[in-house]
């Protein structure tokens, strides 16, 4: 990938391509590049941001501490996707903690340079507002699935969203590997619950499992299961 951003994919995806190539100039030439590695913390709860993540490789986790300790994950961002623009924008400390799935490198765009072009250009601010808008939805579904469905149909849903978020090996299993405390905070549940299901739906064929990887088996049940049909 690029580091020009001018010419770097991770425009596709934001609000970047609302911007001249003279205006992408004056980000690249203001950017910095930032390296991750499996399991550093990218930004804490409560910091300060003092600029946005465009993400150029890699997998981070959102995640919320909730008061009786536990993390909640809210989502995944990865290759194209962007970080911080939340608490940059509305200029807030961090209300989630981001943290390195795997091996990151992201370029780090100062706030400075992210709230003059807000200032100066009505359609980047409209297409970042659009994907904050889109993450307010993801949020309400988030909430409408931990407070309706069962865990065993919030595991089904979770894992054909990580299958389409994140692809398939040549074997099958799913690129993204998460322990199984990761996907129990993705579902809202207790760990030892979240075993016990995936062993349901092993026993039932729908997945297959090797340590932390995971493949779909019978996506066409999983399907239906993650829509709250229940055979």
């Amino acid at each position: 990938m690029s580091n020009k951003c001018e010419r770097c994919i991770v425009k596709k995806f934001t609000g970047l391509q609302a911007l001249s190539n003279e205006q992408l100039k004056c980000i690249s030439d203001g950017k910095v590049t930032r390296t991750f590695k499996k399991g550093d913390i990218i930004f804490d709860e409560g910091d300060h941001l003092k600029g946005i993540y465009c993400v150029r490789y890699g997998i981070a986790k959102l995640s919320k501490l909730s008061t009786n300790g536990k993390d909640q994950i809210i989502k995944f961002v990865s290759d194209g996707e962007v970080l911080g623009q939340r608490s940059v924008i509305a200029q807030e400390p961090a209300n989630l903690r981001a943290v390195a799935v795997n091996d990151m490198d992201s370029c780090f765009i100062p706030k400075k340079i992210i709230l003059d072009h807000l200032q100066n250009n009505a359609s980047f601010t409209l297409e970042l507002l659009q994907g904050l808008a889109h993450e307010l939805k993801e949020a309400d579904d988030v909430i409408v699935n931990i407070s309706q469905k069962p865990v065993k149909n919030r595991i089904a849903e979770t894992l054909l969203h990580l299958e389409d978020s994140f692809g398939v090996d040549p074997e099958g299993f799913m690129i993204i590997q998460l322990s199984r405390e990761d996907i129990s905070n993705i579902v809202g549940t207790a760990t030892e619950s979240c075993i016990r299901m995936l062993s349901e739906l092993k026993k039932e064929k729908l997945i297959e499992t090797s340590g932390k990887r995971i493949k779909i088996i019978n996506r066409n049940i999983l399907q239906k299961l993650g829509e709250g049909i229940n055979n």
